[in-house]
């Protein structure tokens, strides 16, 4: 009976490390297309010899709703072998083949993946990739009797190499299974900005009031938020409205209503903010650092209330 409980328990304990290995890592299975994009000024067999390596920068490849690659991964390979044209006849190739794939923090991941798309360029199904010459130009120059000594001398020369020049963007098909760490596909890409453009153009200028009165205890009242159509027009400048705590208000129009700013924001949300809650003297500063005006005023009957530097108003 003992060594019934002992073989279960080993069993349950060898069942969950693989089961936790394998949540560890990412599976792309063979078959998956892999882009890639080359920037070699031109790569062909007159300027590389067989063995030169060569980095391609892999493209975003997405798996259950993350992706796979991190930023910055590259496929490795090099020249694998290559065939120039003839004189009279016969097309070349050449063949790059991609071995390692190369991530950040050193890892290093060995693949087996084959060319099966080139730009400006065939490719069989081998992985060649197939030079091409001119037959529609040459068919139209023969055409014309007038360029026949020119064909004829030009006859016993070579065609254009097989080549690959400037961002070539080359598709692969992988052929075996690899792994990749999952926390290394995790950290490659950042998570987006989802603030708006205006925020993030006065996010940098504006610094929270670190020297904050800690004697002094406001009331905290609740805000009241209201949707409405927006009223007012909107100069393309948005003004911050510093509060007691450090955070802020962004708003395209404001205006005072009883003991409450009244703030309109981007989006046409209205917003009631207690004067008290406000920091008059750092919403002034800020202001004038970014040259936007800021003063109060009165909705209903116009008045405009310019606040002193020790956050005292003072109409005008």
């Amino acid at each position: 009976m003992s060594r019934k409980y002992l073989f279960l328990v080993l069993s349950v304990f060898f069942l969950a490390a693989v089961v936790a290995q394998a949540a560890t890592r990412d599976l792309i299975p063979a078959g998956t297309l892999l882009r890639c994009t080359m920037d070699e000024p031109n790569f062909s067999s007159k300027t590389a010899q067989v063995g030169d390596p060569v980095l391609c920068n892999l493209g975003p490849l997405g798996a259950f709703g993350h992706s796979v690659f991190p930023r910055g991964a590259q496929l490795s390979g090099h020249l694998q072998d290559y065939k120039n044209l003839g004189h009279f006849w016969g097309k070349g190739w050449i063949s790059i083949e991609f071995d390692r794939m190369i991530l950040p923090g050193a890892n290093v991941l060995p693949l087996s993946a084959k060319v099966i798309s080139a730009p400006h360029n065939k490719v069989d199904a081998h992985g060649d990739i197939k030079g091409k010459g001119h037959p529609k130009r040459d068919a139209m120059l023969w055409a014309v009797p007038l360029f026949w000594p020119v064909k004829i001398m030009t006859l016993p020369a070579r065609g254009p190499f097989p080549a690959l020049k400037g961002e070539s963007r080359l598709t692969l098909r992988l052929m075996e299974d690899v792994e990749v760490p999952f926390a290394v596909a995790k950290n490659g890409v950042p998570m987006p900005d989802y603030r708006p453009s205006s925020y993030r153009r006065s996010s940098s200028i504006y610094q929270p009031a670190s020297a904050m009165r800690s004697d002094a205890a406001p009331v905290v009242r609740r805000a009241t938020y209201s949707e409405q159509p927006r009223t007012s027009s909107y100069d393309g400048q948005l003004t911050i409205i510093a509060l007691q705590a450090g955070a802020a208000v962004l708003a395209t129009s404001y205006w005072i209503e009883g003991a409450d700013l009244h703030c309109v924001s981007q989006d046409g949300a209205e917003q009631n903010v207690p004067l008290a809650l406000v920091d008059l003297p750092q919403t002034v500063k800020v202001n004038q650092e970014r040259n936007v005006e800021f003063s109060l005023r009165s909705r209903s009957t116009g008045e405009r209330t310019r606040p002193a530097a020790d956050g005292n108003a003072v109409e005008q």
